[in-house]
């Protein structure tokens, strides 16, 4: 079982991608950009790798165990990931009804068999929607896939799911975490993207969840730097 292991999700343009700037030894990732090439926002130095085909993705896994000098493998994003199986496997077959099921049982081999199994630290992003749940009548906050994995959800796979937020700085004025700082830039624009690591009243129906005791309430809100949340994964999972 991988501990080390963590969704990022949001809505486009709210910092998902610059999130992983903060990311310490930066040359000992593994980023497999499955966004078209879409480059990083900032200059990284990441092994980088543009995914084309979503099986090599499980050969970057296997790889990745043979080289000592690599701690991380990042998924950008498991959403543009799983449209570019439908549109490479899914669509050009003869038998759609068997590439569905190949589909879903895809990401389920991805978890079972190579992250679960991986001794790196594993990051998804992934894109959120809101979409209408008529049995609860509330619109909900989630990841969007299709087939059955709709229904299982793919927040399911995580034991730590983290949601990337743009926020006004008012709003952040009772979070008084060490892991939030403001620059300058953040003052005088009045915004700062942060990751939010626990519900609040105001954010019922999305699907973050964290182990119990791994944030407290005063870090509800940190900068959106994701060697924070790989920091206290290690703490919280060291004996």
């Amino acid at each position: 079982m991988n501990n080390n292991l963590v969704l990022i999700g949001g809505k486009s343009a709210t910092g998902k991608s610059a999130s992983l700037a903060g990311i310490q030894k930066p040359e000992g990732v593994i980023y497999l950009n499955c966004e078209n090439n879409k480059k990083l926002p900032f200059n990284s130095k990441f092994k980088e790798l543009t995914v084309t085909d979503p099986l090599t993705v499980y050969q970057a896994f296997t790889e990745a165990e043979k080289m000592p000098d690599t701690h991380t493998i990042i998924i950008d994003s498991l959403t543009y990931l799983m449209d570019m199986y439908e549109s490479t496997k899914v669509l050009p077959s003869t038998n759609t009804m068997k590439a569905w099921g190949d589909y879903a049982q895809y990401l389920k081999i991805l978890m079972s068999q190579y992250v679960a199994k991986s001794t790196k630290n594993v990051i998804f992003l992934a894109h959120t929607s809101d979409v209408y749940n008529e049995s609860e009548m509330v619109n909900e906050t989630l990841v969007k896939v299709k087939g059955s994995l709709m229904n299982t959800g793919v927040e399911s796979f995580f034991s730590t799911v983290i949601s990337v937020k743009k926020m006004p700085i008012t709003k952040l004025s009772n979070s008084e975490s060490p892991m939030l700082v403001y620059t300058d830039d953040e003052k005088e624009l009045e915004f700062k993207y942060v990751y939010q690591t626990r519900l609040t009243k105001d954010t019922v129906n999305e699907r973050m969840r964290s182990p119990i005791g791994m944030w407290n309430i005063k870090e509800t809100y940190i900068d959106n730097n994701i060697q924070h949340v790989l920091d206290r994964l290690h703490t919280y999972y060291t004996p």
